[in-house]
């Protein structure tokens, strides 16, 4: 594994800029790699066996570019393709779940409330986190379409977003709810606008610090972390719009930066991928 390879990142658009900030501030000498699949954003509606197949086409380009690890920095995704992203990939692939531990560990109401898209709401991997830690605390989940649109357009305290989450938080808050877990990788930049709906007495956690952990410890396990000379690089594509996505991906990270276009073959829609055909060897590495 190439020490000065990059950490490959994806989502399916802007949201995982989330999680990208987090490593970059935790591993300031990483080369990044970003590719924001906003041509197919959200995933949140799409059915299960189309995210497989973008984050199955993904993954494989982020490899081929060298990527030492593979960051799905969306919870759609993670719930419905990490199994098979690790059967079929030997680099270390690590995923992002609702951070359901830490929240019934910190609430003093014992009434948790989860914001998140429908798919992760309704997937396996998302009922098995409910199964394993739902007992310690009532759990209340609540499905926010709409929610990662507002911040694919960049829109972060205006009336739709306001509106949005007046309505998806209300019902947590009458019931109790004193932690928010925020369960899409796009809600983390509405947290000024949750705060200040909620007020000062509400926790809201963000499990992207979690997930920069787990990038640490894996690449320290394989001896694989930058050297310490300098600000790795960071170098960002999309499927999407260049010029609808590159300003709003400037305006979340808080500073401009330059966007380029994916390859072709992989900005469309793509007929079923057979992972037998795909560039890295299939051994079942876990992350």
């Amino acid at each position: 594994m190439d020490k000065a390879g990059p950490i490959g990142v994806f989502d399916s658009g802007v949201g995982g800029l989330s999680v990208l900030r987090r490593i970059r501030a935790d591993l300031p000498h990483e080369n990044l790699l970003y590719v924001a699949d906003s041509g197919h954003a959200p995933y949140g509606g799409k059915p299960a066996e189309f995210i497989v197949q973008r984050s199955l086409l993904i993954t494989d380009y982020l490899l081929n570019q060298n990527a030492k690890a593979v960051v799905v920095a969306c919870n759609t995704a993670t719930a419905a393709a990490i199994a098979r992203l690790r059967a079929c990939f030997d680099t270390p692939i690590i995923g992002i779940e609702p951070a359901l531990k830490p929240a019934v560990a910190a609430t003093r109401s014992g009434v948790v409330g989860i914001l998140a898209t429908g798919n992760t709401v309704r997937s396996d991997k998302f009922a098995a986190l409910l199964d394993q830690h739902g007992h310690r605390a009532r759990v209340m989940v609540q499905p926010c379409p709409g929610l990662a649109d507002c911040v694919e357009d960049g829109d972060l305290d205006g009336p739709r977003p306001r509106a949005l989450l007046q309505a998806y938080l209300q019902p947590l808050l009458e019931q109790g709810a004193d932690t928010l877990v925020l369960g899409c990788t796009h809600y983390p930049f509405l947290t000024p606008l949750i705060e200040c709906l909620t007020g000062p007495n509400v926790a809201v956690i963000d499990p992207s610090a979690a997930v920069a952990r787990q990038v640490r410890r894996r690449l320290e396990a394989l001896a694989s972390l930058a050297d310490e000379a300098g600000t790795g690089s960071e170098h960002y594509l999309t499927s999407g719009v260049l010029e609808r996505t590159a300003p709003v991906m400037s305006l979340l990270l808080e500073r401009p930066i330059r966007l380029e276009a994916l390859p072709d073959a992989l900005g469309q829609d793509q007929q079923r991928i057979d992972p037998a055909a795909l560039t890295a060897p299939a051994i079942g590495a876990q992350a």
